[in-house]
């Protein structure tokens, strides 16, 4: 049996995915917007959900049967893993056992907010990787008041250990509450950013994640994440993005 014959039909794939009837799916395929393991897909096209790489627009798309995407508040004091030698409480406690999930980047230990846990494997590569300049927005309260000066470093790039920083946009918000806004994923890096300016951070506290923000999460609890948040953190991740 050939390998197009195997599987389940893509159209019913990306119906089931959430992309509508399968007749409008029948439409994106036709129009040249999928692609199916690097190969742009075609009409009658069969495909094994567990092991397709499935592209629509240049978007990942998660097809495997039991994807979950959960958005955890956390809240400080968890460890960002699975498991923690010295017995602290992490972040994969606050959720479902079933299925094993694991969180999308870090928060480092005093940091609270939002962090996303999944089992997509795919989807969290992407958002981690720097090439695609997923950005995660802070909110810090730190010691003093920072001086257009601090400002502008802020906003230019910080001279830190393992190199200057990629521009940040960077908000105050009271005289010492910053918001900012940055696309690198360095340990620690508002932290550092801000200790390099001379303003320690007090308090931190993670608001958005791409097009992911809810403030009405409280500390310690979670919810799954709607459809319309999936595909947008999907396009967000796009190879045309």
């Amino acid at each position: 049996m050939a390998a197009d014959d195997e599987g389940i039909r893509l159209q019913k794939v990306l119906a089931r995915a959430g992309f509508g009837s399968r007749r409008v799916c029948d439409d994106i395929i036709a129009a040249g917007r999928v692609l199916v393991n690097g190969s742009v897909a075609v009409l009658g096209r069969r495909v094994d959900p567990e092991t397709a790489m499935i592209l629509v627009d240049g978007a990942p798309v998660g097809v495997r049967p039991g994807l979950v995407y959960y958005l955890l508040n956390k809240p400080a004091g968890v460890v960002t893993t699975a498991d923690d030698p010295q017995g602290r409480p992490v972040v994969i406690d606050l959720v479902p056992d079933e299925p094993r999930v694991f969180p999308v980047g870090r928060l480092d230990l005093d940091t609270e907010g939002l962090l996303l846990l999944t089992n997509d494997g795919e989807l969290a590569n992407r958002i981690t990787h720097p090439s695609y300049g997923v950005e995660k927005e802070y909110v810090a309260h730190v010691e003093g008041v920072p001086s257009r000066a601090a400002l502008r470093l802020l906003r230019e790039g910080v001279e830190l250990d393992d190199g200057i920083t990629a521009p940040a946009r960077v908000t105050p918000i009271e005289p010492n509450v910053l918001r900012l806004v940055i696309h690198e994923g360095r340990n620690r890096q508002v932290r550092r950013m801000c200790d390099a300016v001379g303003h320690p951070v007090i308090r931190l506290v993670r608001t958005r994640i791409g097009p992911l923000i809810d403030h009405s999460i409280r500390p310690g609890t979670w919810r799954s994440l709607e459809f319309d948040e999936l595909r947008a953190l999907e396009r967000s991740v796009a190879d045309d993005a």
